[in-house]
């Protein structure tokens, strides 16, 4: 079987273009809500710097803009583990059966 058969089989599968259409719309989707979460931090630090340094209450030492950033990398680390889950399951599932199904014909 040639190779260029296989790739045209598999580009001529609707579970192709589905794959395709879906993964690329997850991926920007959730390149956009982690860069929302980023620049929006680094535009709170640019731009209102005195609420960042707001002590958290009366007998603290620590400032607001310090569990905001821890935030910012725990939100990005859990909105990485949700598109890595999904990738390794629906995306990398609907890969393999696209190949099985070009190889078979």
């Amino acid at each position: 079987m040639k190779e260029e058969d296989v790739v045209a089989r598999i580009a001529a599968n609707p579970k192709y273009h589905r794959l395709v259409r879906t993964r690329s719309s997850y991926s920007i989707t959730m390149t956009i809500l982690v860069m929302l979460i980023y620049y929006g931090y680094i535009l709170l630090i640019a731009f209102d710097k005195d609420f960042l340094a707001q002590k958290m209450g009366t007998d603290m030492v620590t400032s607001i803009g310090i569990p905001m950033g821890l935030g910012v990398i725990i939100l990005t680390i859990l909105i990485t583990n949700l598109y890595v889950r999904r990738a390794n399951s629906e995306f990398d599932d609907l890969n393999a059966e696209i190949i099985e199904e070009a190889y078979k014909q």
